[in-house]
């Protein structure tokens, strides 16, 4: 196994968001097969959703997979770190996104 799989493997440091954690969705989530009573295909999130984090678990041993509690929706759906946001902790600009102009605060 080579270095760049090892560094795959998100759940070596700790989750990035906790119980109880107020998120926003950073993308639209199909349902890919895995989640029941809804079409393959059919929107369970859409970008910009507000919900909670209610649960961590991992996939594979390898990934930690959030159950995001979208109460406009009525729904539990598990998401990656990559496909939210915090609202509760302050977003901190990279320094390219402070040479490219972009605002403090703005979902990139």
């Amino acid at each position: 196994m080579g270095l760049e799989r090892e560094q795959d493997i998100e759940i070596r440091t700790p989750p990035r968001f906790a119980p109880g954690e107020r998120v926003r969705a950073t993308r639209h989530i199909k349902n890919d097969g895995t989640y029941p009573g809804k079409e393959i295909g059919e929107n369970l999130v859409r970008k910009g959703d507000e919900g909670y984090v209610r649960d961590i678990g991992t996939f594979l041993q390898q990934f930690y997979i959030y159950a995001v509690e979208w109460i406009d929706r009525g729904t539990v759906v598990g998401m990656r770190a990559r496909e939210l946001m915090s609202l509760e902790t302050a977003r901190t600009p990279c320094s390219a996104e402070i040479g490219a102009g972009f605002n403090e605060g703005t979902a990139g």
